[in-house]
């Protein structure tokens, strides 16, 4: 599969109506303001990155990581959450994506990056295991809303 023509880059505040289409094409339905917010508080965070792939002047898809000191293994960094558009899927985008935050682990010291797909996901599974990841385990998550935050 030969790899599209997108440039990988830090998003930008501009880019959060984008992000916010492509959070709610993976199943999380995000506004414009929820993204903007979302964004400003992530671009605070110097151990958080977003980066996008921008194809064609537009969007196509981004990743969000986060590195983090842990008690039960070294320093790592986990992916937060990646999207490709569904009109761009199979073209290479999400290669890039996961070759630039594998760059970007290096520079924060980390060797070991993690992260977290939905059962139901079996394509991004399989997208994972091509790239040399592992499944190292399978876990159920819960959650606990404590208020509305909008």
């Amino acid at each position: 599969m030969a790899e599209d023509q997108a440039v990988i880059r830090l998003a930008r505040a501009k880019d959060a109506g984008r992000i916010a289409e492509l959070a709610t094409q993976l199943g999380y339905p995000t506004t414009l303001e929820q993204m903007q917010r979302r964004l400003s508080q992530v671009g605070q965070a110097e151990d958080h990155a977003v980066y996008v792939a921008v194809r064609d002047g537009r969007v196509a898809g981004w990743i969000h990581v986060c590195a983090r000191p842990l008690v039960q293994v070294d320093r790592a960094v986990e992916i937060e959450g990646v999207v490709v558009d569904e009109a761009c899927r199979g073209r290479g985008i999400g290669r890039l994506l996961i070759r630039q935050i594998e760059q970007w682990v290096g520079e924060k010291g980390c060797d070991t990056i993690y992260v977290r797909s939905n059962m139901i996901r079996e394509r991004a599974h399989s997208f994972y295991q091509e790239l040399g990841y592992e499944n190292i385990k399978t876990s159920l998550t819960f959650r606990k809303v404590l208020r509305d935050v909008g």
